[in-house]
């Protein structure tokens, strides 16, 4: 084997190398895009069935969750304002208040309610 034809060996060999690192590449990139278009719309499922869930628990209770957005949300467990019970005691709210955090993915803090009514 000459010099020749072990340079040209070595360069077919770099070549393939460098081929198959950017088809692994496009691959890679090809396969965050889909998962990326995926994830957006489960993230937009995700939040009709919120909303489905929080219009509910309104009309079953008359206006009970206000969902706070932008900078006015409430951290380190302070309070968001006055919570009316009617006809309910604390214990009950405060598992209404749970149950409604946990079946909209929304952390506690992040949610104000105005009101809780019992629908006798």
């Amino acid at each position: 084997m000459t010099l020749m034809d072990s340079l040209l060996v070595s360069m077919t060999g770099l070549a393939v190398v460098f081929l198959v690192l950017i088809l692994v590449s496009l691959l890679i990139m090809l396969q965050s895009l889909v998962i990326g278009y995926f994830m957006a719309h489960k993230n937009k499922l995700d939040s009709v069935k919120t909303n489905a869930i929080d219009t509910r628990y309104i009309l079953a209770k008359e206006e009970t969750v206000n969902i706070m957005e932008g900078p006015e949300i409430i951290s380190e467990g302070r309070s968001a304002g006055e919570l009316k019970l009617l006809g309910v005691d604390e214990k009950t709210a405060a598992m209404i208040m749970a149950i409604v955090s946990d079946e909209s993915q929304i952390p506690l803090c992040e949610l104000q309610f105005k009101m809780i009514k019992a629908i006798d």
